[in-house]
């Protein structure tokens, strides 16, 4: 393919999609394993997995043969009416997470509107009204939807779309007084990602997330954790959470949890419950359909047969040892931080740059916040793979930026 033909996909897409992505000058085509290949057959490593969503990787053979037999069998129903696929994807969710009941959403930004009215409505069950406030964190990422919108902190993505939702207030993540000053009597839930993600890739502090479980068991306030891009084995554990010992009083995620199907889902522990949506609160046409039940079902499937949790233990620590050495090689990396395969390097050269020649060198990585390289490859990762990424992610600091 020539690059008059790419040039021409890409006007194409210009014109008639929604300019509401910057997005790189290639033509993606198909993948296989840990690689990407575009429309003219360029390989590229990938250590973004679609912003976490590719643990598995490209063009599992047991994951597409479930997903190929379901489409011949039964894609929709809607939830009128019980599906099998969908069943068995719950018990998977739920075994896997310690929670009692999931109610599955098409996406992430859907899962934690969810979960805000749940919290809500448990509230107003216990409490004869409505008026209740959440606390959430600067510097983090729900989505992009009014409702998830209002418990993201960050006014650059707030300002045009406001007024949003009212009773929200934003406590400094990793800084427990700070979340204890904004409770008040209306307080219904704290909110946060056990890994914040969008925001520059900080995980919670261990004391911290104690403390907030605590004041949440004390005041009866609900217990959001978002795991929608830290959760699904990334960490070392199936959640996030798991690492700490914190559980969650509603849970949220989604990205791996399909694999490449858009769908997720929030949990949520049996004394909430009991007090929460009833028929009629919360709906959704698409959620939980026979084809995303498949997904998810296979994808529990796969993370068990390929024991991808053991996996991440293995080879996280060596990813880990070699971005520390980038560190300590280059000047203008001045720090990494995360936990399992889902890392960052702070870097003092625009990180968008640095992106955008990587993926000449055939290396896919991504950004997070205004100074952060993310780091977030599929699941399947081996050590040779770290190897080869940090050879052209060298190359690219050594032509470039040195």
């Amino acid at each position: 393919m020539s690059n008059t033909e790419k040039e021409t996909y890409i006007n194409e897409a210009e014109n008639a999609i929604l300019h509401t992505y910057n997005r790189f000058q290639v033509v993606f085509d198909h993948g296989k394993g840990m690689y990407l290949y575009d429309t003219d057959g360029k390989e590229y490593l990938d250590f973004a997995s679609g912003i976490g969503v590719q643990a598995l990787g490209y063009g599992d053979e047991a994951y597409n043969t479930a997903l190929k037999n379901q489409i011949d069998k039964l894609m929709h129903t809607s939830n009128l009416y019980y599906n099998v696929p969908i069943i068995r994807a719950a018990e998977k969710a739920l075994k896997a997470s310690g929670m009692h009941r999931i109610f599955f959403t098409n996406s992430g930004a859907e899962a934690i509107e969810g979960a805000i009215k749940a919290a809500k409505k448990y509230a107003y069950t216990r409490d004869g009204h409505n008026g209740h406030e959440i606390i959430a964190m600067k510097h983090s990422f729900h989505g992009r939807t009014l409702g998830s919108l209002s418990v993201t902190g960050n006014p650059h993505y707030q300002e045009p779309f406001g007024p949003l939702i009212p009773g929200i207030s934003f406590a400094d993540f990793n800084d427990f007084a700070s979340v204890e000053s904004l409770v008040t009597d209306k307080t219904c839930a704290i909110i946060l990602e056990t890994v914040q993600g969008e925001g520059g890739i900080y995980p919670a502090d261990p004391e911290f997330l104690r403390r907030v479980r605590s004041l949440c068991d004390q005041k009866d306030i609900l217990f959001i954790m978002d795991e929608i891009q830290c959760g699904m084995g990334r960490t070392g554990e199936m959640y996030a959470w798991q690492n700490y010992g914190v559980c969650p009083d509603i849970m949220c995620t989604a990205k791996a949890f399909g694999c490449g199907v858009p769908v997720g889902a929030f949990l949520m522990n049996e004394k909430v419950a009991k007090r929460t949506l009833q028929p009629g609160d919360h709906g959704t046409t698409y959620g939980g359909n026979p084809f995303v039940g498949v997904a998810v079902s296979a994808v529990f499937d796969r993370f068990e047969e390929l024991q991808l949790i053991e996996h991440v233990k293995e080879v996280a620590p060596y990813l880990i040892e070699k971005l520390d050495e980038l560190v300590a090689k280059y000047p203008m990396l001045t720090a990494r931080r995360g936990m399992g395969l889902m890392q960052g390097l702070v870097c003092e050269v625009p990180v968008g740059q640095v992106a955008a020649k990587a993926l000449e060198q055939g290396l896919i990585i991504i950004t997070a916040g205004s100074d952060v390289l993310r780091f977030l490859p599929p699941l399947i990762m081996e050590k040779a793979h770290v190897d080869e990424m940090i050879e052209k992610l060298s190359k690219v600091l050594d032509e470039n930026f040195m």
